[in-house]
């Protein structure tokens, strides 16, 4: 079983940048984290990364009101670092998943 690269930086871009509290983007990068769990667990069931990949991006659309509350949004910046992010984490694994079709269920 592979690990995930422990060089990349989850969401590195986010974190960068004030407009995104850290509190929120390691809200994000938890339900990535579940993917990259997945993942490392040997999972290579197609169905079963993109189901996990669609409860991701549901638990991080539900979290935009959080984002406005705190005078943020999942705008540009973050709807590509999160495409970006889910896109390496496809690629380290190996997953022929297309990074639209791996966020199809974003409303960001």
């Amino acid at each position: 079983m592979k690990t995930f690269d422990g060089n990349y930086t989850l969401l590195d871009e986010m974190y960068q940048d004030g407009y995104y509290p850290d509190f929120l983007v390691d809200k994000v990068k938890a339900e990535l984290l579940k993917v990259i769990s997945l993942l490392e667990s040997g999972a290579t069931d197609l169905a079963v990364i993109q189901e996990k990949l669609d409860e991701a991006v549901c638990a991080i659309n539900d979290l935009q009101d959080e984002f406005d509350e705190n005078d943020s949004e999942i705008e540009t910046v973050a709807r590509d670092c999160i495409g970006e992010t889910v896109g390496y984490i496809l690629e380290w694994f190996g997953i022929p998943i297309d990074i639209e079709e791996a966020i199809r269920e974003r409303d960001w």
